[in-house]
């Protein structure tokens, strides 16, 4: 049994998922890649910033170590990070708080 859930070593096991789901996971890597593409109507900056907020509120180690990488390489500075994962945080809080009003009805209905 592992000690720990998250390790880097993980990520090499990537390619399992050429193997076993080749096409679905052509199509992820694929679409995956279309964060850091240039060219669109979001710059290069704010698509990772958009990426890093999404990472942490998804919690992905792996997703925010690449994000907050490739943002720095845009120009991020350390505050936009900090505030993109607050931005996130706040939305996460605003979801819960409005899924409380979901269950303020479910309780006056039950």
């Amino acid at each position: 049994m592992t000690t720990h859930y998250h390790s880097p070593e993980d990520l090499d096991r990537l390619k399992e998922y050429k193997e076993l789901a080749g096409p679905e996971f052509a199509a992820y890597a694929k679409f995956d890649g279309s964060i850091g593409r240039e060219g669109g109507a979001i710059d290069l900056l704010h698509r990772e910033l958009i990426a890093v907020g999404v990472a942490v509120s998804s919690q992905c180690p792996y997703c925010i170590q690449v994000h907050v990488t490739q943002a720095k390489k845009a120009g991020a500075t350390k505050a936009q990070i900090a505030e993109a994962s607050m931005i996130a945080a706040a939305l996460g809080a605003g979801a819960a708080v409005t899924h409380g009003t979901l269950a303020f009805r479910l309780y006056d209905e039950a």
